[in-house]
């Protein structure tokens, strides 16, 4: 196996691309070199700049805050240096202010992040790139390949109106794209004037997941344990949409799914009947120690990845709700509070782009139009990449 560098480690070779300027760093404890060492201390160690100060996403610095809890601003116990929450207790925390940049020549990001439009990095990204746009300050992405594969897409585009942390970006559910890959599209097509240096890493192909590089696993939230439940959580996701536990509060969050009123037997053998492509299922009770049915004994369904490159994760989501939803109609329902900071669209119409997904699964019809209508719009997203690849497609 031939070892792929990141963007982080060509950094380190080539710390004359910082060139003496003070630069900031957004991370967390998943941003670290193959020998498992800290992005802010392997840079700190090279650089002859100055680090000026340390901005971390969803779930903290050090990764141990839960999903969607607020995150305060602290200062790092290893480098000294004030780290800015870019996620607290309203939507206006997600962008660093005018005064978060006072002093910072360059915005340096390196988060490692799983291949799904919801899963929030890429969209702190965002934020940050219309910050600095607005400040005159360059912004320069180490980038890290796609854990879950670059050749896979799945999943709608946004639509008006259904804008949120979640359906910030431009891109499909599972997006097929790398962090840099994202950052280019969108200095193309929202931030004209940034300037922005993304450096690619090198020796990645488009159909190498993360344990085919040689680079080590570091969990970048409290329930991304594997690479296998980033594998699921395109899908998966979706539950959190739902008054289902996602198993969260348990060792396999994302792998079981379940509530206390759930007929499991009968939830298998409505699954096993799709003959979905590389994923089995197993008949579960499990009891979540915190997070939805916390302390209750739920009864459900375990997923196993059987073949990842077959698997379509987005499509398992939804039949999962829709069998869950026609097997007990008066227990299910959609998460009636706000997720995202948002209060007045549905979570899983913020999730899929559009209300169409839902609607779907309310009037109980076949899903399969669905997925093709979003397999077309996906030719429209292959068009507008052209320049944006930085990598090999398979061969």
């Amino acid at each position: 196996m031939q070892r792929v560098q990141t963007g982080l480690e060509v950094l380190i070779e080539t710390p004359e691309l910082i060139g003496g300027r003070s630069w900031a760093l957004l991370a967390n404890q998943a941003a670290v070199t193959v020998d498992l060492d800290p992005a802010r201390t392997a840079l700190g160690a090279v650089d002859p700049g100055s680090l000026v100060r340390l901005f971390a996403p969803e779930h903290g610095l050090d990764c141990v805050s839960q999903d969607m809890e607020a995150v305060t601003d602290s200062r790092d116990d290893v480098t000294g240096c004030e780290v800015r929450s870019l996620y607290g207790i309203n939507a206006d925390t997600l962008a660093p202010t005018p005064k978060d940049l006072d002093g910072v020549e360059v915005m340096v990001v390196d988060l490692p992040d799983i291949g799904a439009r919801y899963y929030t990095f890429a969209a702190t990204m965002d934020w940050v790139m219309a910050a600095c746009e607005d400040a005159n300050v360059e912004v320069m992405v180490l980038d890290r390949p796609n854990p879950i594969g670059g050749v896979r897409r799945e999943g709608g585009m946004v639509e008006e109106g259904f804008e949120s942390l979640v359906s910030q970006l431009p891109v499909p559910v599972r997006h097929g794209l790398t962090l840099g890959e994202i950052a280019l599209l969108l200095q193309r097509e929202r931030y004209p004037r940034l300037e922005l240096t993304v450096v690619p890493c090198r020796e990645w192909r488009r159909q190498d997941w993360l344990d085919a590089t040689g680079l080590p696993w570091v969990p970048p939230s409290p329930n991304m344990p594997t690479l296998e439940t980033a594998c699921l959580y395109p899908g998966l996701c979706l539950v959190e949409a739902t008054n289902l536990s996602e198993g969260r509060g348990t060792t396999r969050p994302f792998h079981l799914v379940g509530s206390p009123w759930i007929d499991a037997e009968g939830l298998v053998l409505r699954l096993r009947a799709l003959s979905l492509p590389g994923i089995s299922f197993r008949a579960a009770r499990f009891r979540p120690q915190f997070g939805k049915h916390g302390g209750e004994i739920c009864s459900g369904v375990e997923l196993y990845v059987d073949d990842r490159e077959y698997f379509e994760p987005v499509a398992l989501g939804l039949h999962l709700l829709k069998i869950i939803r026609d097997l007990h109609p008066e227990d299910f329902a959609w998460r009636s509070d706000p997720y995202e900071f948002v209060r007045d669209v549905p979570a899983l119409d913020l999730l899929t782009g559009s209300m169409a997904a839902r609607e779907y699964i309310e009037k109980g019809l076949d899903l399969n139009p669905l997925f093709e209508s979003w397999r077309e719009s996906g030719t429209d997203f292959e068009n507008r990449l052209e320049g944006v690849l930085l990598y090999h497609d398979a061969r």
